[in-house]
This record gives structure tokens, sequence and C-alpha cells, in this order.
């Protein structure tokens, strides 16, 4: 599957089967989508390939650890490291449109928006899971 920024400068590709989705409705994914929450996966890094504009993303880190790149030509959120792990965040709107994806757990949810109505299906966690739980969710092949 691939994916790309929205002025097309940053792309990538995700190779093999693509995990499950999941939205987090912190304060934090709120503020860097603008949105009520922001849709996500974390593929494996040996899953994942730039194909062009990798030297063009720009990337701000918070003190706590959050991490934010972007494309430094449209400001679209694109695909970090997920810490010193062998991940990959990738923001699901980037993603091919066509592709059947589906959104398997929301997080953070005690910390979500007054006015942020969940109403997609999935496992809800009140704050952010244990990563190796959260992962092997993700990456399941049953149903939430």
């Amino acid at each position: 599957m691939h994916g790309e920024c929205l002025c097309g400068q940053v792309k990538f590709e995700i190779l093999g089967r693509i995990p499950k989705l999941y939205q987090c409705h912190c304060s934090l994914c709120r503020k860097q989508g603008g949105s009520s929450s922001n849709a996500a996966t974390i593929v494996a890094a040996e899953n994942f390939r730039w194909l062009r504009g990798e030297e063009i993303i720009s990337s701000w880190v918070k003190d706590s650890g959050f991490r934010s790149d972007f494309c430094s030509k449209c400001g679209s959120p694109v695909p970090n490291p997920l810490r010193n792990l062998p991940y990959v965040w990738v923001p699901a709107g980037l993603l091919d449109a066509n592709a059947q994806l589906e959104i398997c757990a929301h997080l953070s949810i005690a910390s979500k928006a007054a006015w942020d109505t969940i109403a997609s299906p999935g496992v809800k966690y009140e704050t952010v899971p244990e990563l190796s739980e959260f992962l092997e969710l993700l990456h399941s092949k049953t149903h939430a």
C-alpha cells in the first residue's frame, strides 16, 4: 500500500498486510491533526519504505517524547519512528483511499474533547495501553 502527504512530495509504501487502525483522542493528537482525534497505525520498520521526500521532512519533539514529523512544504503529518523501537507510526489519512481498513481501538478516551463522540467500534482505552498488548491488537487478524 502507498501513502503520501497533501502536496505529494513525501511518498512511502507499506509492504505486506496493513495493521488495523486506531484513533487517539488525547490533546496532543487533537492539536497535531486539528481534529477530534488522529487515526493511525503502527507498522514494523522492516515493512516500511520511503519512496521520496524524506529529505523535506521536519520534526518537532516535545519534552515528554511526543514526536511530530511533517512535510516542510505542505505541513501534513507524516510517518515517524516509534521511539527507539523497530516500528513506524503512520497517519491513516495518508494511505490510499481505497484501502479496506478498520479501526480496532480508541486511545485516551478519558481525555477526549467534550464535543467528541466516539461512534466507531473498537476496544476503548481510558489512557494509552501497554505497548505489547496494543501492537498485538493492531496486528491481529481477528476483529476487535
